[in-house]
């Protein structure tokens, strides 16, 4: 049978606060691990969303695949914090634009092409399920 550790009344909220911060930093790598992985997994799928909406039927421009090449994963860690980051690395304001829409020279507005916001709501599906299970 294991001994157990006795702690003097007066070093108890010190052991509490140990064992919390050993806790959180374990609830911290878990989900930093979580987020890497979802958010690697999420710009390949923007990828291939792009990919596989554009160049748009009946545009009068070519596709030379840049824009779907363009997507990044990146994740920022920052403590305890750990955030994710999909991007746009060679093309930055295409995305925005194309994806809701943006005024013509002429007058006029170009119809949005969505095409991350249905990645972005599987992504967080998937996130919040897999940190449920991880936790």
């Amino acid at each position: 049978m294991a001994k157990s550790k006795q702690t003097p009344l007066s070093g108890f909220s010190r052991e509490i606060h140990l064992i919390l911060d050993d806790y959180a930093d374990d609830v911290a790598d878990r989900v930093g691990q979580v987020v890497e992985r979802i958010t690697k997994s999420g710009a390949k799928r923007v990828q291939a969303a792009a990919r596989a909406k554009f160049p748009v039927p009946g545009s009068r421009h070519k596709s030379t695949g840049a824009y779907a090449k363009g997507w990044k994963a990146r994740v920022d860690k920052k403590g305890r914090t750990v955030q994710g980051v999909i991007y746009n690395k060679d093309l930055p304001g295409l995305p925005h634009l194309l994806e809701h829409g943006h005024a013509n020279v002429n007058g006029g507005r170009t119809p949005g092409y969505v095409h991350i916001k249905p990645v972005e709501d599987a992504l967080k599906a998937e996130f919040e399920k897999a940190v449920r299970e991880e936790l």
